[in-house]
């Protein structure tokens, strides 16, 4: 499927669906039960609230790779909670991001360790350029490893939701060949249309937050809700052009595994 195809079933995808988006909007409007306790001045409400938030973290991101899921094999269904599948999916993402952060956050501490050092003789020396300098390389370097490593655990998910494996999630170099496979052209345009989505809706939230009260209440119910299903689900789709450059070695692991899984 080509990446203007992939833009537009995404942009349909949660309007296909709008007697079913409720279900993801319910588990955003759980993260608003604390803002609201407060807003009442009420400790029972915030306790609620607290324990709303816990479960939305345990159940939400799970939930969003059953979009990636649809998205894979080219459904327009919008997918069923299931409390157990979908905590369970949580805590493999989980240790996804912990270990494709292991790089950046090393990163981060050697550059702060070593630039930082440095510029803060800068600092006492008066040399604020030299400090600004410093400074900029130091965030820049981070940034750039930053993004690298937040696209391959981009592609990750989608192979753990494709082959349903942590284990071949973690392998990197597979993630860097489905790259190669889906074609870095096509991931690039795809970004640069994550990119503009966030834009466009980062510019309708800051008119809708000013609202008093039920700004933002519809900022996390409504908007928030549409934004991911449209990205999981793109994500889904633009990693489904895997399966026609797959090699017979990677259709056989996936056999294995799909089997392994249903037994």
């Amino acid at each position: 499927m080509d990446v203007g195809k992939i833009i537009s079933n995404s942009l349909k995808y949660p309007f296909r669906n709008i007697k079913k988006l409720p279900i993801l909007m319910i588990l955003f409007i759980l993260v608003a039960i604390v803002p609201i306790g407060m807003i009442l001045d009420n400790r029972y409400v915030v306790i609620c609230g607290v324990i709303a938030f816990f479960l939305f973290i345990l159940i939400t991101p799970g939930y969003l790779l059953s979009f990636v899921q649809i998205g894979l094999n080219e459904s327009a269904m919008f997918p069923s909670l299931s409390f157990t599948q979908d905590i369970y999916n949580t805590l493999r993402i989980f240790v996804l991001r912990i270990v494709y952060m292991i790089v950046p956050a090393a990163v981060f501490f050697i550059s702060l360790s070593t630039l930082g050092i440095s510029s803060i003789d800068m600092l006492k020396d008066l040399n604020i350029i030299g400090f600004l300098l410093t400074m900029g390389l130091a965030l820049f370097i981070v940034l750039i490893v930053y993004i690298l490593f937040e696209v391959l655990l981009f592609f990750a998910k989608a192979r753990l939701a494709y082959l349903n494996s942590l284990s071949e999630s973690l392998k990197m170099h597979k993630v860097i060949k489905d790259i190669r496979n889906i074609g870095v052209g096509n991931i690039i345009k795809w970004l640069i249309f994550m990119a503009i989505l966030m834009i466009v809706a980062s510019f309708v939230s800051s008119w809708v937050i000013a609202i008093p009260y039920v700004g933002f209440i519809i900022y996390l119910a409504i908007i928030i809700p549409i934004l991911e299903s449209i990205g999981n689900y793109s994500l889904g789709l633009l990693y489904s052009n895997i399966a026609d450059k797959e090699d017979d070695l990677d259709k056989l692991e996936r056999e294995i595994e799909v089997i392994k899984y249903l037994n």
